[in-house]
C-alpha cells in the first residue's frame, strides 16, 4: 500500500476496494494526503453506521406488525393540511419486508433531490402503492381535517393487496378493514411511513409546479400554496384563483378572480 499513489488509495477507499488489512496499513502511512484520506474515510463510515441504526430503530413498528403474523403492512401519510391552495395529498405504501433504504426520513427533512430519487426507488420496489389527492372545494366543504381522512382512507383502499396492517402518521382512521397504529410523528418513525410521506410529498409538489404554469404570479412552483410574502402579496393584488381554500384565513377576505391564467 506504501507505494500506492494517493489518487489510487482514494479511488480504492471510494470503491471499497480495500479490506481491514490494508486500512490497517494506510494508518501507518506518514503521508499527509494519505492521512487526509483516512480521516475522511472514518468519518464517511461512522455516518454509514448512523444511517444503518437509524434504519434499524424505523423499523421498529414493522418488525412488531411481523412478529404479530401480518404479511402485508401498509404506510400512510398525508401533506398539504397547512397551505392557503391546491389539494391535500395522501399516499400509502406497502413495501417488501427485506425492503432497504438508507437515509429515509420525514419527506420534509429531506431535499428535493433526495425526495424525488427516494420516491423512484420506493415506487420500483414497493409491493403496491396509492396516491390520493382530495382537492380544495372538498377542504371547503367538510375542513382540512376530515380532508385529510379521506384522502387516506381513499388512499389505503386503493391498494391491491389490502394491508393486514396499517401504520398511519399521528390520525385515527375508523372503518378499516385492518387493524392500525396512529403513531405520533410517524414519518420519523417508521419506514413505512416515511416512504407514504416521500410519495405525498413528490406527487402534490410536482401538481404544485404544474399548477404554477396556469397561475404564475402566486410562485406556487416555490411555495407549494403555503402563505409565504409572494403568496399573500399576489392575493392582495391579484385575488383568489379556483384552487384557493376559500375558508381559509385570510383566503377568504380576498375577491375571487380567473382572469390571470397564461
Amino acid at each position: 500500500m506504501k507505494s500506492a499513489s494517493i489518487a489510487n488509495i482514494k479511488s480504492q477507499l471510494n470503491n471499497g476496494e480495500l479490506n481491514n488489512k490494508d486500512i490497517e496499513e494506510l494508518y501507518k502511512d506518514s503521508r499527509k494526503g494519505v492521512q487526509a484520506l483516512i480521516k475522511r474515510y472514518e468519518k464517511q463510515q461512522e455516518k454509514q453506521v448512523a444511517l444503518e441504526q437509524a434504519f434499524i430503530k424505523m423499523s421498529t413498528y414493522e418488525n412488531e406488525a411481523y412478529r404479530n403474523g401480518n404479511h402485508y403492512i401498509a404506510g400512510v401519510d398525508e401533506v398539504g393540511r397547512g397551505p392557503l391552495a391546491g389539494p391535500v395529498v395522501a399516499a400509502a405504501v406497502i413495501l417488501p419486508k427485506d425492503f432497504y433504504l438508507l437515509g429515509i426520513n420525514d419527506s420534509k427533512k429531506l431535499s428535493e433531490e433526495q425526495r424525488n430519487t427516494y420516491s423512484t426507488y420506493i415506487k420500483q420496489h414497493a409491493i403496491a402503492y396509492q396516491i390520493s389527492f382530495v382537492d380544495n372545494t372538498i377542504i371547503d366543504e367538510i375542513n382540512i381535517y376530515e380532508a385529510s381522512k379521506q384522502a387516506m382512507k381513499q388512499a389505503i383502499s386503493g391498494l391491491e393487496p389490502y394491508p393486514d396492517h396499517a401504520l398511519i402518521d399521528a390520525v385515527p382512521l375508523e372503518g378499516l378493514n385492518c387493524t392500525y397504529e396512529a403513531i405520533i410523528k410517524g414519518d420519523a418513525a417508521s419506514v413505512h411511513i416515511a416512504a407514504a410521506s416521500i410519495l405525498a410529498k413528490v406527487a402534490r409538489d410536482n401538481w404544485m409546479k404544474e399548477l404554477h404554469e396556469e397561475y404564475p404570479v402566486y410562485g406556487f412552483n416555490s411555495n407549494m400554496g403555503y402563505g409565504t410574502k409572494e403568496h399573500l402579496q399576489a392575493l392582495e393584488n391579484y385575488g383568489v384563483t379556483p384552487y384557493h381554500r376559500y375558508s381559509f384565513a385570510p383566503v377568504h377576505k380576498y375577491p375571487f378572480t380567473s382572469s390571470l391564467k397564461k
